[in-house]
């Protein structure tokens, strides 16, 4: 099964906390949605609990992006240590939320010393997960591909972290897409992400997409789904044939109604992939 839902509340809930939009996501046919604590974590265990009930009794499945205030390989140690506090925090409420995936944002690269940036980048999140099992908090952590140059995490530096880590990846096409300079341009190019992906025997895969302005490799926007150069049309029969199971959040500035296309235009390669 392949889940659709938003990167956060919908624009077009009327109450703006997260369980009128997991009832908005709901009522729009949409059955994911992420929490979003990308400016702090700002929501407590007995909230938490109250969310997942909702999200339960809806079959709304949730995620969480941790802030983005992270750095795992920065050159200040108590940065790092605060780093993987953010990510434990979110980790803690994304238990109570009855949300399996912590998506985080890993960092920038140590003085563009790529080894010592991947042995940092590996031991601090091998330390954050220590402390998720040690809580016996029931999430994976999940570092995103990135979609700028600077920023640690392209498909397959993530997807070796990802594997000498034993953690999962956030797979954000419209990241690779930039980092690539455009490379997304035909089914196959989609095939070839997921060929990537094949060494980490994902049963279930954590996807963002969203339209994207870049320049010279690196994202410099999000856009609305019909805007920029990535389209999803060519993912979607690639999910279909695939039979890919799991989530896809929607970005794009066009939050639910983005989402909503995705939905229909996958239903439709399925459907066409089926015959």
């Amino acid at each position: 099964m392949l889940r659709f839902g938003t990167a956060g509340i919908p624009l077009s809930s009327e109450k703006r906390d997260t369980i009128s939009g997991i009832k908005r996501v709901y009522e729009l046919g949409l059955n994911a949605m992420e929490v979003e604590f990308v400016r702090g974590v700002r929501m407590g265990i007995e909230s938490a609990k109250n969310v997942r009930e909702v999200a339960e009794k809806l079959n709304v499945s949730l995620s969480t992006h941790a802030p983005y205030f992270i750095n795992l390989a920065s050159e200040d140690e108590k940065k790092r240590k605060k780093s993987i506090t953010f990510i434990t925090n979110t980790a803690r409420i994304a238990d109570a939320l009855g949300a399996k995936i912590v998506v985080f944002h890993p960092g920038y690269y140590y003085k563009k010393d790529r080894d010592k940036t991947f042995s940092l980048m590996l031991g601090n999140i091998k330390k954050a997960k220590e402390i998720v099992e040690k809580n016996g908090w029931d999430v994976l952590l999940a570092p995103e591909v990135m979609g700028r140059q600077a920023t640690f995490g392209g498909l397959d530096e993530t997807i070796k972290i990802c594997k000498e880590a034993c953690v999962v990846p956030t797979i954000d096409f419209a990241h690779i897409h930039a980092r690539g300079n455009g490379c997304l341009k035909t089914k196959d190019d989609f095939r070839k992400v997921f060929d990537k992906l094949k060494k980490l025997k994902l049963k279930n895969f954590h996807m963002h997409f969203t339209g994207v302005k870049y320049k010279d490799g690196n994202e410099k926007k999000h856009l609305v789904l019909k805007e920029g150069d990535l389209d999803f049309g060519l993912l979607a029969p690639v999910l279909a044939e695939r039979k890919i199971n799991g989530t896809i959040i929607n970005e794009s500035p066009n939050l639910e109604v983005d989402a909503l296309e995705m939905k229909r235009v996958y239903k439709r390669m399925k459907y066409h992939s089926a015959l």
